[in-house]
């Protein structure tokens, strides 16, 4: 039996034009497209930014997620969309499997992938990175990530702050990704430790309904809806007082 190849593509942070060359050819070539959909989403946000470059006769295969935190669950659901995405490898075809951003930076296809490994240990893989959504952000914010020797922190927001203390109290740039219902608390957190005016705010960048704030006070008591698909950068080596 012989496998086809899967392809993990970054897709970039929502404007199709941030699709790389490669990506873009690799997509148009494949017959057979994966994409990651939340189950109350009327469409995966990765079709809709990689949809020119398809082929006329794709096949789409949406593989539903549960937004859920139960391991379990998610473990199942792993092998679920595993399972189909093998399906179509072992009839000999490739497969494009979308992901937004970089396909190993808090993705989708880290767990895919590693289920699928497990499934077919012969299976063959190109993984192509795209553009990360903090590099977006980044550019639209003209927000220095890195300078001199400044250390650069990437860190997941989550229902205990302290870890995101921690990275903040270590100084240089601070990426803070993951964001959603949290906004207000990070933002708090923020404001405590004097940092409030030096970060900015960026949600679905490239995306229809794009926001920029480059006045983080601006963020105080906005809803938890406005955390969603949102990065916050935050130059923690220099504070002022707000």
């Amino acid at each position: 039996m012989t496998l086809g190849t899967l392809y993990g593509i970054g897709i970039g942070p929502g404007d199709p034009e941030l699709i790389t060359l490669k990506g873009a050819r690799l997509i148009g070539n494949c017959r057979h497209v994966f994409v990651p959909k939340a189950r109350t989403a009327a469409e995966s946000i990765a079709m809709a930014i990689a949809r020119r470059c398809l082929r006329h006769d794709a096949a789409i295969h949406e593989l539903l997620f549960p937004m859920t935190v139960d391991r379990g669950e998610l473990s199942e659901r792993w092998k679920e969309s595993a399972g189909e995405v093998a399906a179509v490898l072992k009839s000999g075809e490739d497969v494009c499997f979308l992901t937004l951003g970089d396909p190993l930076l808090y993705s989708t296809y880290i767990y895919l992938l590693r289920a699928l490994r497990e499934m077919c240990p012969d299976l063959k893989t190109m993984t192509v990175p795209g553009i990360t959504a903090f590099s977006a952000a980044a550019s639209l914010t003209e927000f220095p990530i890195g300078e001199a020797k400044e250390p650069v922190t990437i860190i997941p927001s989550s229902d205990d702050l302290q870890t995101v203390r921690r990275a903040l109290a270590g100084g240089g740039t601070v990426i803070i990704m993951k964001i959603g219902k949290r906004l207000q608390e990070i933002i708090g957190l923020l404001r405590e430790m004097g940092l409030i005016g030096q970060g900015v705010f960026v949600s679905r960048a490239g995306l229809s309904g794009q926001r920029i704030e480059t006045n983080l006070k601006n963020m105080e008591m906005q809803d938890s809806e406005t955390g969603y698909l949102s990065i916050i950068l935050v130059h923690a080596g220099r504070r002022n007082e707000p």
